[in-house]
């Protein structure tokens, strides 16, 4: 099944160079692929991923293990961001 990453900021480091333009990019998972599995795979620091959304919802951090994403969902990462 194929899903869309979104990562921000400083996340967006993890990506492949040619999705940093976009900070996205679409991504073939296997089935009962969950949040916490994608994130994992592109070597993102957990306590880094501060706010998670699929398809705009939020996520809090003690259901990403289990929320399993779904064929065509896109899943959004963003750091902690400090302003001033």
């Amino acid at each position: 099944m194929k899903v869309t990453f979104k990562a921000y900021a400083m996340l967006a480091d993890h990506l492949p160079a040619s999705a940093r333009s976009t900070n996205a990019l679409d991504v073939e998972v296997p089935e009962g692929t969950t949040i916490v599995d994608l994130i994992e795979r592109f070597g993102l620091p957990r306590k880094m991923c501060h706010l998670v959304l699929v398809d705009g919802r939020f996520v809090p951090p003690e259901e990403r293990a289990g929320r399993v994403l779904r064929d065509g969902e896109a899943l959004a990462v963003w750091p902690p961001i400090a302003g001033g």
